[in-house]
């Protein structure tokens, strides 16, 4: 059914609850999980200040998806579930939608906030991923009593 699960994964709670969701599948399947984190650096033009320290921001990027990454493959590992942690930069629901294409990915499981009445129209990226993946894309929404 499926052998490689996508968890996209940034520490929020949101992010928490779609990585239970999705490693508790894989641990049903036998299925590796990929835990991603996207960078999403400032666009052009770039403030003088975040581009001169554009090498220390981008370093401090790196640290923190190493360390929430390590946080999602650790919840795999208690549920004897294989992690391959992955790191890239862009556009969170691109870089998502991209790397479940190109990594033979079989379902993305992916937290979502809630977000109201307004943001439902608005979106999120869990919401932009539905709406451009082509690999299925399991939500977790969370509720307002989640807040």
């Amino acid at each position: 059914m499926y052998d490689n699960i996508l968890i996209p994964y940034d520490g929020s709670d949101e992010a928490k609850k779609g990585a239970t969701n999705g490693i508790e599948l894989a641990a049903a399947v036998d299925a590796q999980v990929h835990a991603l984190y996207v960078i999403d650096l400032p666009g052009v033009p770039r403030a003088l200040s975040i581009r001169d320290n554009e090498e220390e921001v981008r370093r401090e990027y790196e640290e923190y998806a190493q360390e929430v990454l390590s946080e999602a493959c650790e919840l795999a590992a208690t549920h004897d579930v294989d992690c391959r942690e992955v790191t890239r930069t862009g556009s969170p629901s691109e870089e998502i939608t991209d790397y479940a294409e190109t990594a033979d990915i079989d379902v993305i499981a992916i937290g979502s906030a809630y977000r109201g009445k307004v943001g439902a129209l608005i979106g999120g990226t869990a919401e932009k991923v539905v709406r451009s993946s082509t690999t299925p894309v399991i939500t977790h929404r969370m509720d307002a009593d989640s807040i």
